[in-house]
Parts: C-alpha cells; sequence; structure tokens
C-alpha cells in the first residue's frame, strides 16, 4: 500500500513502518553506543550535549561533557559563571562563542523560567540562540516527545531505507519521518538511528551527499581563535598583538580579533589581548 502525502509529491510506502521500527530498535538494543547524556534525561545536560556536539565528533565531546556537568550541572551555575571560567572549561572545543551563547540563553532561562525550560517547542525557539534542531532534539531526547530530529546522518539514513529522493525537501522529509516514531519512543528511536548511520549505514555505505561540508580546520581563522582562547584561558591572561602575529605570520589577525571582539569573547588594549 502505496500514501500520498497531501500537497506533497514523494510517494512512500507505510505498510511496512512496524517492520522497519522493529528491525532499527532490535539492532540498537545490541549495538548502542555509550554515551554519557543518554543516561540522562535532564534537558539542561542534553542541551549542552547538543550544542557541544555540533560539527564536533562524539567522543572528543565526551571528557569535556563529563568534566562540564560536573562543574557546571545546570543553569544556574553557567549563568552566573565569569567569562574566563566559562571559555577556560571551552576553549578545547573550539567555536567559542557557541560558550557565550549559551550562557545568554541561560542567564534568560534563570530570570524568566526559574532554571527550567518549558516544555514548549514555541516557548523553546523564543530563546536566545536554541535553534530549531537543537528545540526538537531537547524534546526527544529529554521528553520523549514525538518530534523530529533530523541531522544530516538520519537524513541520509532515512533517504536510504525509504529509497527517497536525494533533493527531497526538507520539510517533505520531515512529514516522512512523523509518520515513523513509534510511539513513546521518541528517544530510543532517534539515538537508534543515529547510531545505525555511525556504526553501521555509513555515509560510505549509502554514497548519499552531506547538504553542507564543514570547513578545514587547519589552517583556518577558527584554529586561530582558538588558540587565542586556548592561551587566554591557560595560564596567560593577556597575550601582546605581536605574538599572536608571529604565530600565525599569513593570517589576517586584526580581522580575526576584530570578529571576536565584537562577539564579546576578546579586548584589545593597547596591542594587547585579553578575555573581555
Amino acid at each position: 500500500m502505496y500514501v500520498f502525502l497531501s500537497s506533497f509529491s514523494v510517494k512512500v510506502d507505510f505498510s511496512w513502518v512496524d517492520l522497519l521500527q522493529k528491525n532499527i530498535l532490535t539492532w540498537y538494543s545490541s549495538h548502542k553506543r555509550f554515551l554519557p547524556w543518554r543516561d540522562t534525561c535532564d534537558p539542561y545536560a542534553i542541551h549542552i550535549s547538543e550544542v557541544m556536539s555540533q560539527q564536533t565528533q562524539v567522543e572528543r565531546v565526551i571528557p569535556y561533557w563529563t568534566r562540564w556537568m560536573q562543574n557546571i550541572p545546570d543553569y544556574w551555575s553557567l549563568a552566573s559563571l565569569s567569562k574566563l571560567e566559562l571559555l577556560s572549561y571551552w576553549s578545547w572545543l573550539w567555536f567559542n562563542s557557541r560558550a557565550l551563547r549559551l550562557q545568554e540563553c541561560a542567564q534568560l532561562v534563570v530570570e524568566k523560567y526559574n532554571g527550567e525550560l518549558p516544555w514548549s517547542i514555541d516557548l523553546l525557539l523564543e530563546l536566545p540562540w536554541i535553534w530549531p534542531y537543537t528545540a526538537w532534539a531537547i524534546c526527544s531526547f529529554a521528553w520523549n516527545l514525538p518530534e523530529v530530529v533530523i541531522d544530516t546522518n538520519i537524513r541520509r539514513v532515512l533517504i536510504f531505507l525509504l529509497k527517497l529522493p536525494e533533493d527531497i525537501s526538507y520539510d517533505e522529509l520531515s512529514m516522512i519521518a512523523k509518520r515513523l516514531i513509534p510511539e513513546w519512543r521518541s528517544r530510543d528511536w532517534h539515538n537508534a538511528l543515529m547510531d545505525y548511520w555511525a556504526m553501521y549505514l555509513t555515509a560510505r555505505k549509502t554514497r548519499i551527499k552531506s547538504l553542507g561540508k564543514q570547513s578545514k580546520f587547519e589552517w583556518s581563522d577558527r584554529e586561530v581563535r582558538g588558540w587565542i582562547v586556548k592561551q587566554l584561558t591557560s595560564g596567560n591572561n593577556i597575550l601582546e598583538l605581536k605574538s599572536i602575529q608571529e604565530q600565525f605570520p599569513h593570517k589576517n589577525i586584526d580581522k580575526i580579533l576584530e570578529g571576536m571582539e565584537k562577539e564579546g569573547i576578546v579586548m584589545i588594549v593597547h596591542n594587547y589581548v585579553k578575555i573581555a
């Protein structure tokens, strides 16, 4: 039996949904990866793991997430942290502006919701720096709500298993994915799809291209920004501008620092750089 989605062009056979769910979840029960944030339903812990895992391999995130949760266990502690201390916990993950955005979000959660995230997609999306994917992930992994979670890898799995066209729109794919979520098992289902891609149905096997390509890290502006923050949070409270230019002689240090200054990460005083 084929089912046509109203106002959509994709034809999908939903007659074998039960079998698909059973096969994926049975595979997951024997092969699931150990990721520490899967042992909690705390929305704060999941929020932190989601932001840390953006463009970063989860294996690399584990020790930093563990250390973070031991020292910054909730939105209250995150909201009150000094910028220097905050960046010292984040600097080895790069993308340091994300830590500042997390803190901005935490401060509003404390101020408006007494340190607890609201149980509503619409209210979550009103918080600063919580984008749709993060909101859906929190709802699914923390509260087990049947919200669709589609990252690049889950997209590949769904397209491959359902024999969908690679150019399918996100809205169409989301409508289809919503029909696949087992009742009361949104958390397990989306974790299973992620592991199924990571351990079995890899990008090489599916040959399905990613929608976006991460830029090379080495010799990038990102490397320079990360190096600066590492230095400033590892004992050197201040850096001479000249020393940064000597470390990266082929980079436009003035432009990089200007961007970091605008984001509120650093400040420049008389040819010296320090945490803002």
